[in-house]
């Protein structure tokens, strides 16, 4: 059988599975039962609609779920129990967990807008210009570039309508800007608050492994977050990344070896790698013999 073939009646197993899965999810199917529908066996069936979809069979399940629940929450108002009950999930604990693991808040916060939530915010000057990082207790939660400064707090208000801000400076976000003017030899520990997938912070935690003035493709990253086929999914969680530079989504670029899109832009893109790499190897005399780069091409 050729390979196309193949790759169609593979598609359209994972297209049955997931229809399967939409129509279903308030019962829970197991694994057996769905890998059933498309009759394989649960291994091959799990291996397989983790290639297509980036994800396994039960976390994408478990996201069905919680946008259900979301939806239950938010527009209609139910109560914990009442959305627990109508998501298919066997208590409001089993919810909870749901919730914290997937949206990094529990259900309570969710349905109430974050309101329980202190963000900090501040806007600085960088050699890209201006960017507004923001940070719970926790961690940094956000660093965009923008330079409209009501734009990027009404973006950042979108996700926790009801969470309190405050225009302030915290440790949190100090020790993340310092990555621009200090010796990243001294840099200080950055935590991070992030609300994401397991596959997205998969991705995000494999960005986080190309070195400062390297690039690499969006199939290597695919590869590090163990979803080697799954190109299109990881450029998705690329682009949602919510923590520019520190996560550096800039140096991923594509397998032709073009720079690609970029979420805060092409040209910003450009002046990052460019500036990563004076940082790692300072300007030479003009009368200096030429250093043999022996680390990847960078494209500029």
């Amino acid at each position: 059988m050729s390979t196309s073939i193949q790759s169609q009646i593979d598609y359209q197993r994972i297209a049955t599975a997931i229809e399967y899965l939409l129509e279903n999810f308030r019962h829970q199917p197991g694994l057996e039962e769905i890998a059933a529908q498309v009759h394989l066996s649960p291994a091959h069936f799990q291996r397989l609609f983790s290639d297509w979809a980036g994800t396994s069979p039960k976390k994408f399940l478990q996201f069905i779920s919680l946008e259900h629940a979301k939806s239950l929450l938010k527009e209609k108002q139910a109560t914990l129990f009442d959305a627990a009950h109508e998501t298919g999930l066997s208590s409001t604990s089993r919810l909870h967990d749901l919730f914290v693991k997937i949206e990094g808040m529990s259900p309570a916060d969710y349905k109430n807008g974050g309101r329980s939530l202190r963000i900090n915010y501040s806007f600085s000057g960088s050699p890209f210009g201006m960017v507004m990082t923001a940070s719970t207790a926790k961690g940094v939660c956000s660093m965009v570039f923008e330079e409209n400064k009501e734009k990027a707090l009404e973006n950042l208000q979108v996700t926790f309508p009801n969470a309190s801000f405050s225009e302030a400076r915290d440790e949190h976000q100090a020790n993340a800007l310092s990555i621009f003017s200090t010796d990243w030899k001294h840099l200080k520990t950055v935590k991070l608050h992030l609300k994401g997938t397991d596959f997205q912070l998969k991705v995000w935690e494999s960005l986080l492994t190309i070195p400062m003035g390297e690039v690499s493709t969006y199939g290597r990253i695919a590869g590090a977050a163990g979803h080697s086929k799954a190109s299109r999914a990881v450029g998705t969680a690329i682009g949602s990344n919510p923590v520019a530079f520190l996560i550096p989504c800039h140096r991923v670029i594509r397998s032709s070896g073009t720079i690609g899109g970029y979420r805060w832009g092409s040209t910003r893109k450009q002046l990052m790698l460019g500036w990563e790499r004076a940082q790692v190897e300072p300007e030479m005399p003009l009368d200096a013999e030429p250093h043999s780069d022996e680390g990847p091409e960078v494209w500029i």
